[in-house]
């Protein structure tokens, strides 16, 4: 989580009760909450972003592969040595 291990994150859960006053444990978690919904807004929203890049490539690409492959069989036409008809 973030880097920190969960040792780590107990240890300053702990500190942090004994250092904020009780009468403000309540303002603490709601800016907590407030902090964690923000957070999620924001992944949810990388997520979506995402998804769409991800949609709009899958989309594009059969249309590159039919572009390369058109492009390769008219270059493949024109290195293709030229049979001479014969009279």
């Amino acid at each position: 989580m973030f880097g920190i291990s969960v040792g780590e994150f107990l240890l300053i859960l702990v500190i942090a009760i004994a250092v904020i006053p009780v009468r403000n444990w309540p303002d603490v978690a709601r800016a907590a909450a407030r902090a964690v919904k923000f957070v999620r807004e924001i992944i949810w929203k990388i997520t979506d972003a995402a998804e769409e890049i991800k949609e709009q490539i899958e989309l594009e690409k059969p249309i590159s592969e039919l572009s390369q492959k058109t492009m390769d069989d008219m270059m493949s036409a024109f290195r293709a040595p030229k049979k001479k008809k014969s009279k």
